[in-house]
């Protein structure tokens, strides 16, 4: 469902003064600057003061683009040429101030998940894939860009009151410097908290898996039924959302929420300020160990090791972390050193299974 078109100000939907600055030093001022607030697959969806416009990118745009990052996305201001009331052309995309990403399922790339967002709402319930060490990822990628995370506990009304308490018990100990909310649709707890924090020109957007209701805490706040959601019998999956695609909405106080379809895989690619950011306790600690070189296991001094046995360091964090910084490396490593590391672990396997031959009584 379309949402209603008002006129709006820039500045209330987030053009502030890094794309005011960039804005003036564009070359063309014919070109007026628009957000796009949704994309399918080659047409994008903009707004400006005055008007929602379809829009397509210019062929040149397409042409020199070499990835998918250089092409537009939700939350991207562009600059475009009118033609009509309808449509417009995209001739150029201003600098992001932030970019959220991760890697691509099917490929060492990157994948753009939004720009220009301010802060990052990390949804999870009770009924879906909860996890700390999921929260954790998401966090990563929110602070490997300087955006504020947020973690949203929600369906708390699948919780009893004691099981509630326990969890939000452990994700504040886990994470002692972030917001956290416990929302329910159900009955109403926290929605209104919530929406009471979403400050005017700052834009926020909802991460998490399919089925934990970021759409229907959309529906709530924006207080329309505009994005679809799919009430199922089930209860414990009530109000599984069924986005396909990324969306921008405005609010009425000018705040900028951006839907996405749900992520079954968060994984990390250049994300090492993020996971210093994380994981800084733990990095921290590592300074403390007898040997420089400390691998963080069985070695004598470990000042990590004795801080997970004494009870100040979560075990379950430090074995996220170590998995993570693994996995890091291997990702944002080039497809030459990955060829070249597979190589040599294949030669590994295969002197194994000879020493194996070899020693077999």
């Amino acid at each position: 469902m379309k949402q209603d078109i008002r006129k709006i100000k820039f500045e209330d939907i987030g053009f502030s003064d890094f794309f005011v600055n960039h804005y003036k030093q564009a070359t063309g001022k014919a070109l007026t600057p628009a957000r796009i607030v949704a994309e399918h697959k080659e047409l994008y969806i903009l707004r400006n003061e005055t008007t929602e416009l379809s829009a397509k990118i210019t062929g040149k745009m397409m042409f020199t683009s070499s990835s998918r990052e250089n092409y537009p996305a939700v939350g991207d201001w562009v600059l475009i040429t009118v033609l009509d009331e309808k449509q417009a052309i995209i001739h150029k995309i201003l600098p992001r101030k932030t970019v959220l990403t991760r890697k691509s399922v099917s490929n060492s790339d990157k994948q753009l998940i939004a720009s220009n967002i301010d802060v990052a709402l990390i949804i999870q319930s009770p009924d879906r894939d909860y996890n700390l060490n999921r929260f954790e990822r998401y966090i990563i990628l929110a602070e490997s860009e300087n955006i504020k995370p947020i973690i949203v506990l929600n369906k708390t009304d699948l919780l009893s009151k004691n099981e509630l308490d326990i969890k939000i018990t452990e994700i504040e100990k886990r994470f002692e410097n972030i917001e956290v909310y416990a929302t329910s649709i159900i009955t109403g707890k926290g929605i209104t908290d919530l929406k009471n924090s979403i400050q005017k020109g700052s834009t926020y957007c909802f991460l998490g898996s399919s089925g934990v209701g970021k759409s229907s805490i959309i529906n709530i706040i924006l207080g329309n039924a505009l994005i679809q959601t799919a009430e199922i019998s089930s209860y414990s999956d009530r109000g599984k959302h069924i986005t396909t695609h990324r969306e921008l909405f405005i609010l009425d106080n000018g705040g900028i929420l951006i839907d996405n379809p749900g992520m079954r895989e968060i994984g990390v690619l250049d994300s090492e300020p993020g996971i210093r950011s994380v994981f800084s306790e733990i990095f921290e600690l590592s300074k403390e160990c007898k040997f420089a070189d400390c691998r963080h296991i069985n070695e004598p001094g470990c000042a990590v090791q004795n801080a997970i046995s004494s009870g100040h360091l979560d075990a379950s964090k430090f074995e996220n972390c170590i998995k993570i910084v693994k996995e890091n490396a291997y990702n944002t490593m080039n497809k030459l050193e990955k060829r070249e590391k597979d190589r040599k672990f294949g030669q590994f396997i295969k002197t194994a299974k000879k020493q194996i031959k070899k020693y077999k009584l």
